[in-house]
């Protein structure tokens, strides 16, 4: 991959996601060339959904220059396909409201997101969650093949391997915060 892209790697997640009381966490891995940085934080009685978006937030925030080239992969579809299928533009037109007429979940965070589209070229890239490509129930060449159709063919091979660590990484970091408030 190209040395002069900025790379985000961000996991969110949730223990007891349905209940009152649970335990958040998030991760994030941002990697430009031999450069890397790694993030995680946690929060209680929030969402998965809410996760997600705060490990991309707190990757945004983590950005010191204007004007990157950035690929951002996460496993969240919400959060990708808000981003790639421009949900965001009928939500800000219908003053925030979704297709079923119903406030936007997490709008404070959506509009904190929003800024960073314009600040930077951002490529919004969606990977499987959770893969573990060493083992023997893998279809790593099924999974290599979805990956293409869902971000298209710039991709190689070593590429998804390479992105699938990443991806496990912000999981793991993720667990790190949820482990913290344990």
């Amino acid at each position: 991959m190209n040395d002069r892209i900025l790379r985000i790697y961000t996991d969110g997640g949730c223990s007891g996601n349905q209940n009152d009381k649970n335990l958040g966490g998030w991760g994030a891995v941002l990697e430009f060339g031999s450069a890397m940085k790694e993030l995680y934080g946690s929060e209680r009685n929030t969402t998965n959904n809410r996760m997600e978006m705060t490990a991309l937030l707190e990757a945004f925030r983590a950005i010191t220059k204007e004007n990157q080239r950035i690929l951002v992969f996460s496993d969240s579809s919400y959060l990708m396909d808000c981003f790639r299928k421009k949900w965001y533009v009928k939500w800000q037109q219908n003053n925030w409201l979704n297709s079923k007429k119903e406030p936007v979940a997490n709008r404070e965070i959506w509009e904190e997101l929003l800024p960073y589209l314009g600040r930077h070229d951002i490529t919004f890239c969606r990977v499987k969650g959770h893969v573990d490509l060493d083992s023997p129930k893998t279809n790593a060449e099924k999974l290599y093949s979805t990956f293409l159709e869902w971000n298209g063919s710039q991709f190689s091979y070593d590429d998804f391997v390479h992105v699938v660590d990443m991806n496990n990484r912000a999981d793991e970091l993720a667990n790190k915060g949820i482990d913290e408030l344990r």
